[in-house]
């Protein structure tokens, strides 16, 4: 499959985000995209909470959503939306969700994020994630005919256990779409991205945020970019940089079986006492 990963600068306007999405999605689709993948928070960067509630709305009332599942339709590819941010979390807070599109327009596949950014990665930069977001609670895969996918969102990258599930139920391609932090990107971003394809066999895929976002309201927040494939091997087959725009790479899904059978870790799992 030839995939396409948006790397965006999102700003807190959804409307004016879903202009630069839609028009990156018809690019991709006439260099002849099978699946276009875009980044965390791709409706709204926002660090202002008021602000979110004014412009946020739930998964069926959802502008950006409608828009991207036509766009999807009409341009007859599948299309994951790394994440959105929308209203109808638990005790009145939003849910960070991935969603999977079909080429007729279908929502195939919904994931809540599970891990929440609640960090102090500087005395300047510290995140509250799970103040404004409910954390979800079940793991996704989503079989294709493309492949079968596992659904995971940025700091979710941190806890390996999760990737393993997915890998061992299946999963051929793991995605992660991020809004990944400059404090912690240079560090820590490619090799956790490398290890977890290492750990499963997986090829894994990141479409990221990049740059400075504009805000209307709040300050504003700054992203790493970087947005990477890793082979199932662990070798760095795409990094993007932190430029915006399209970037294309063809997947060989047959890699995925071929490390397994040289490397067959996964199925190796035993039982242990302690500590």
């Amino acid at each position: 499959m030839k995939a396409a990963l948006l790397q965006l600068c999102s700003s807190d306007d959804p409307a004016e985000n879903l202009r630069v999405v839609s028009e990156l999605m018809d690019r991709a689709a006439k260099q002849g995209a099978d699946i276009v993948l875009t980044p965390e928070v791709t409706n709204c960067v926002s660090l202002d909470r008021e602000h979110q509630q004014s412009v946020l709305r739930a998964e069926d009332q959802d502008p950006v959503l409608a828009a991207l599942r036509d766009r999807a339709r009409d341009l007859g590819i599948w299309l994951s939306i790394g994440s959105l941010a929308l209203t109808g979390g638990d005790g009145g807070r939003f849910v960070n969700r991935s969603v999977l599109v079909s080429p007729s327009g279908e929502i195939t596949a919904r994931y809540d994020k599970i891990h929440m950014f609640d960090v102090q990665v500087s005395e300047a930069e510290t995140y509250r994630e799970s103040d404004g977001y409910a954390p979800g609670d079940r793991a996704v895969l989503a079989p294709t005919p493309l492949g079968c996918f596992g659904l995971t969102i940025c700091y979710d990258l941190r806890f390996a256990h999760l990737y393993r599930r997915l890998a061992q139920a299946g999963a051929q391609v793991l995605l992660v779409p991020s809004a990944f932090s400059p404090g912690t990107g240079p560090a820590h971003w490619k090799p956790l991205l490398r290890a977890r394809a290492i750990e499963t066999g997986c090829y894994v895929i990141a479409a990221a945020q990049s740059g400075t976002h504009a805000a209307r309201a709040g300050r504003q927040r700054r992203t790493h970019g970087h947005s990477m494939v890793i082979s199932p091997w662990g070798e760095v087959l795409l990094d993007a940089g932190t430029e915006t725009g399209i970037y294309t790479i063809d997947i060989e899904l047959e890699q995925v079986a071929d490390t397994r059978r040289r490397l067959p870790a996964i199925h190796s799992d035993r039982t242990f006492r302690g500590p």
